[in-house]
């Protein structure tokens, strides 16, 4: 069965890495200024370089592609870390107001450190790099809000759970409105659709400030993945096999509020990948969270970064934010999940 599992696990990997590839191909030679694969190959491989090419390719679409992918596998992780230890296959990052804290923290950031949109395309590191951990302030006061509310006699209140994120999502909300409100003319653009989740003007900088906390914080999950099977059950078994329940319910969700705020800094606040790459994955390779993870991580790329190939090109040249993509498809998913889970 063990191997069988695995097998499982393995070849949907491949069919996800495959399906990534196809959206990367599309993604990189499609667009305002189209290519061909072997203008692309030509290009990487340094054959005969073309500065329009290496322009389009290594500054404008290589970024973005890269920060899709990571920002997908931080989300998918995140989401399937949440879903764990809540027992809540209606959690998510975005549901329950923790992008909308990072995404106020990062708002106020932008407004009191004038992150305009021109100097967010320099090399700023100072400011780039200072983003994430913004974000991750406005992250964890989301998250110790939910928990104080939720806290019913000694037990996270599920129907709480959601009510209470959704109450925080809107005044999260509400505050990086009023904060972008109080921007200049092109700051509040810039914000605006910064906030409906967007990684149009995603360049190195940003992939690098975001890197080590997918990095990190990633492999602290991963390590701990096998918990997540235990925290299943009813809490009163997790400790009697010697778990340290609360301890490691913190360490993982002060992990996923890092990566989730390295996400929103780059990328703003995109809903329902972690959301939708649990459940997905858990159909294709069970319920194993060291299978399930990965997975998760997987999907979550293959979504976003096929999500923004479609932002991207559907009503070009204009662009969508690819909040409003990753939405449109995971709105009627998350209806169909609650009226699963109510019937």
């Amino acid at each position: 069965m063990r191997k069988e599992q695995f097998g499982r696990f393995l070849t949907m990997m491949l069919v996800f890495i495959g399906l990534t590839f196809v959206a990367f191909y599309f993604h990189i030679t499609n667009g305002a200024f189209d290519m061909s694969v072997m203008d692309v190959v030509k290009t990487m491989l340094r054959i005969d370089p073309n500065e329009k090419h290496d322009l389009v390719i290594f500054e404008f679409r290589l970024p973005r592609i890269v920060i899709a992918a990571l920002v997908g596998i931080g989300l998918g992780m995140a989401g399937t870390v949440i879903q764990g230890v809540t027992r809540n296959g209606l959690a998510d990052p975005g549901i329950l107001g923790i992008n909308a804290g990072a995404g106020a923290s990062i708002v106020i950031f932008m407004f009191f450190f004038q992150m305009s949109s021109n100097n967010l395309t320099d090399d700023s590191w100072s400011s780039i790099l200072m983003m994430p951990l913004f974000g991750f302030v406005g992250g964890a006061v989301a998250a110790g809000l939910i928990y104080l509310f939720s806290w019913r006699n000694g037990v996270l209140d599920m129907q709480r759970l959601i009510l209470t994120g959704i109450a925080i999502s809107s005044g999260f909300g509400a505050l990086s409105l009023y904060t972008s409100l109080k921007m200049n003319a092109s700051d509040y653009e810039m914000a605006a659709v910064w906030i409906a989740g967007s990684i149009y003007s995603a360049n190195w900088s940003f992939v690098l400030s975001m890197l080590p906390w997918i990095v990190i914080l990633g492999y602290v999950i991963y390590r701990k993945s096998h918990l997540l099977d235990y925290f299943q059950l009813e809490e009163a078994s997790a400790k009697s096999l010697g778990i340290s329940v609360e301890k490691e319910k913190s360490i993982l969700l002060l992990s996923s509020v890092g990566i989730v705020s390295a996400c929103v800094s780059v990328s703003g606040g995109i809903g329902f990948i972690g959301l939708m790459a649990p459940h997905i994955a858990k159909r294709l390779v069970g319920i194993q969270h060291r299978f399930v993870l990965p997975m998760s991580a997987m999907i979550g790329m293959f979504l976003l970064v096929f999500s923004d190939y479609i932002a991207k090109t559907v009503f070009e040249p204009s662009e969508l934010p690819v909040g409003i993509v990753v939405s449109i498809i995971g709105i009627p998913y998350f209806l169909y999940l609650l009226v699963k889970s109510r019937a």
